[in-house]
């Protein structure tokens, strides 16, 4: 889920590199070659998507004779304007799987996801997240993982900081913080990464817990909103200045704040399922509790799916798109999600993580999603707002959250309305 599900960036394998470099084989140029990009979930090298993406194109290839797949693995920093290049230079892929697909709906891009899955394959969606790939009842969108949000701590550091309960709300959070910071017992109380990576995830975590959000009930935007100017204000006021966070936070990035919890050096934080196998590897003793609002914790937490999309001038043909994405969805599914420890989009993949007992840490965040808050992922215009926040939206902690935010107000208002 970028959104952003969700994941942390591995090294970016150059646009320009030969397909060897990147986990797969060389582009023969014609119909039965299936050019794909696609967002690395990984941290290492052992668990880069490149991984991942080998192992289906090679069992791919053996069951589909006389297919190709050309795979380009691309870290989140850089593949939205990776992609936009190849855009514009007219080298669409066939497919992509990254965070984001309106805004190509928006310019005529995309098939239908009628067009190039199977009846079975589209059945086997889970449905919310089927309707979340929609524009305007038509699903272009096909989700690939999903992931919801909670609050993780340390609880070897809570206990050396005197903090008997996990906080419930931003007071509890705040006081907690500062003990950690007088005992000494975090180098960092409480993780705030709102830098590029996913500035947008974590502002909307926050805002939420204040009543506030990315759109009213009519779908417009309200970036500047009295409720999300108030809780930037209360994080600069609270935990930034307090010196309670990182020191910049607009240029920290989640993987930096997930790899400091694995090692230890944080005591709070906002995460989804992939950090939980980070911790245990990093063998720190966590808990996790729903996140703390204003006045308590979040009824609605922030709910995240990636998605993959089919380009219709990508130059396979269509049947062979269909085949690999109906090949994908059945067969590797399940080891996508098991390797990130991210939740499933497949009824299928679902009901096997269930029921497989390996997945008990996954509970929580199974319990949060069905009331869980989405980005306006079926405006056309929301890549491009995302993409604003996530330049410029942390600054708002550290200058003046009214200019900040209604600078990207305006940003929003004119890509809405160039949308239209």
């Amino acid at each position: 889920m970028r959104n952003r599900m969700i994941a942390t960036g591995a090294a970016m394998c150059a646009m320009s590199l030969a397909l060897a470099a990147c986990g797969g084989g060389g582009d023969s140029g014609d119909s039965k070659t299936i050019k794909l990009v696609a967002a690395d979930y990984g941290d290492k090298a052992s668990n880069a998507s490149k991984v991942y993406w080998a192992d289906v194109k090679k069992d791919f290839e053996k069951a589909n004779k006389g297919y190709k797949v050309d795979v380009q693995v691309i870290n989140w920093n850089e593949i939205d304007k990776s992609v936009k290049n190849m855009i514009q230079a007219g080298n669409e892929p066939d497919l992509l799987q990254t965070g984001g697909y309106a805004d190509k709906v928006a310019d005529d891009l995309l098939y239908k996801a009628d067009e190039v899955l199977s009846p079975e394959t589209r059945k086997n969606l889970i449905p919310t997240f089927a309707k979340a790939g929609e524009v305007d009842g038509t699903q272009y969108g096909i989700p690939w993982v999903s992931s919801s949000r909670v609050m993780f701590y340390n609880k070897d550091v809570l206990k050396k900081a005197g903090v008997q309960t996990p906080p419930k709300n931003w007071k509890e959070l705040a006081a907690a913080a500062k003990k950690i910071k007088s005992a000494k017992a975090a180098e960092i109380p409480y993780a705030l990464p709102l830098g590029p990576e996913e500035a947008q995830g974590e502002t909307m975590m926050w805002e939420l817990g204040n009543g506030g959000g990315y759109t009213d009930a009519s779908g417009k935007y309200t970036l500047d909103s009295a409720k999300n100017v108030e809780t930037f204000n209360w994080l600069r006021t609270n935990l930034v200045k307090p010196g309670l966070t990182y020191s910049n936070p607009a240029s920290t990035d989640r993987k930096t704040a997930f790899a400091d919890f694995a090692a230890g050096k944080v005591g709070m934080l906002n995460g989804h399922p992939s950090l939980i196998q980070m911790a245990k590897e990093g063998k720190v003793d966590y808990g996790v509790v729903p996140i703390p609002g204003k006045d308590g914790p979040l009824s609605s937490t922030l709910g995240v799916a990636d998605w993959m999309m089919a380009f219709k001038d990508g130059g396979a043909e269509k049947e062979g798109v269909k085949k690999f994405l109906d090949f994908t969805y059945s067969k590797k599914m399940l080891q996508f999600d098991e390797m990130y420890n991210l939740m499933p989009v497949t009824q299928d993949a679902l009901k096997a993580m269930r029921n497989n007992g390996k997945h008990k840490d996954l509970e929580p965040f199974f319990e949060v999603l069905p009331n869980a808050k989405f980005y306006p992922l079926g405006d056309t215009s929301w890549d491009v707002v995302s993409a604003e926040m996530k330049k410029t939206g942390g600054k708002a902690v550290a200058g003046n959250p009214q200019q900040v935010l209604g600078d990207l107000q305006k940003k929003a208002e004119a890509a809405a309305a160039d949308a239209k």
